[in-house]
C-alpha cells in the first residue's frame, strides 16, 4: 500500500513537467467527473482545430511588418472534407495558383511558406510570432527573401511545388501540426534544400511542437536558423543533416 502510494505522489510531482494526462485519479471504476468533462473539452478544441480556417486577413496584417509580398495560393483540394480524404491533393497547387507563381523569375535563397495543415488555429497563433524572432537572424546574414506564401488547404509537400516555382534553394513551411488532446495549437516548422515535386519526408528536416507552452519561438527559432545555415553549408537537407548545436566537440 505504501509503495502504491509514493508511486503516486512520484506521478503527481511529474505534473509540474508536462501537460499529459497524469495522476488524474480515480472514482471507482472510472476517472473523476472533473478529468472526464476536461477530456472531453480537449477533444473538441482538437476537432475545432482540424475544421479551423486561416485568418488570412489577419496573417497578411501581421506579415507587413516584413516588407514582402504576400501570395495567397490554394491546394488542390477544394474543400476541408476533400483536404482529410485526399492528402494528395494538399501537396499540389491548384491551376489558378500556379498560374499566379509562372510571372516569379529572380532566384533567392528562401522561400517562406505559411500552411494551414491540421490546425489552422495553431498556425493564425503562432506563425507570425515565430517570425518576429526568426526574420531578423535570417535578414542578419543576408539571405535573399522570397515573397511570404499563405496557402490554404496546403500539406507539407506542397512547399515543394511553391519553392520550385519561386526559384529559391530552400524552402521552409510553417504548418499546423495534428491536434493532440493536450495540444490544439502547436506548428512545425519543415525546412528542405533544393525542393522540387516529387520528394518524400526524408529529404526534410523539422522543427516540431512550436508553440508557448511547448517549443518558445527563441527556442524554435534558434534550431531553425542553425539548420538552415548547414543546409546551405552543406547543401543538403533531411536525414543526412543533424541537429548538432550544442554539442561537445
Amino acid at each position: 500500500m505504501k509503495k502504491a502510494i509514493k508511486s503516486a505522489e512520484l506521478l503527481i510531482a511529474l505534473q509540474e513537467f508536462t501537460a499529459a494526462r497524469i495522476a488524474i485519479g480515480r472514482a471507482g471504476t472510472s476517472i473523476p467527473l472533473k478529468e472526464s468533462l476536461e477530456f472531453k473539452l480537449a477533444h473538441a478544441h482538437a476537432r475545432d482545430a482540424v475544421y479551423s480556417e486561416l485568418d488570412i486577413i489577419g496573417l497578411t496584417d501581421s506579415l507587413k511588418q516584413f516588407n514582402l509580398p504576400v501570395l495567397h495560393l490554394q491546394s488542390m483540394a477544394g474543400y476541408r472534407e476533400q483536404y482529410l480524404k485526399r492528402p494528395d491533393l494538399g501537396r499540389k497547387l491548384n491551376e489558378a495558383s500556379l498560374t499566379r507563381l509562372a510571372d516569379h523569375h529572380v532566384p533567392t535563397d528562401i522561400s517562406i511558406i505559411i500552411a494551414d495543415g491540421l490546425s489552422a488555429t495553431a498556425v493564425n497563433a503562432n506563425a507570425a510570432g515565430l517570425l518576429e524572432t526568426l526574420m531578423p537572424m535570417l535578414q542578419a546574414v543576408n539571405f535573399k527573401l522570397a515573397d511570404i506564401v499563405l496557402v490554404e488547404q496546403g500539406r507539407v509537400a506542397i512547399a515543394d511545388e511553391i519553392t520550385s516555382a519561386l526559384k529559391a534553394k530552400l524552402s521552409l513551411i510553417l504548418i499546423g501540426e495534428r491536434p493532440g488532446l493536450s495540444s490544439a495549437d502547436s506548428i512545425g516548422a519543415y525546412l528542405t534544400y533544393n525542393p522540387k515535386p516529387g520528394l518524400t519526408d526524408e529529404s526534410r528536416n523539422c522543427v516540431s511542437n512550436i508553440r508557448p507552452g511547448g517549443l518558445n519561438y527563441k527556442q524554435a527559432s534558434k534550431k531553425i536558423f542553425y539548420l538552415i545555415q548547414e543546409s546551405f553549408k552543406r547543401k543538403l537537407s533531411g536525414f543526412l543533416l543533424k541537429d548538432n548545436a550544442g554539442l561537445l566537440k
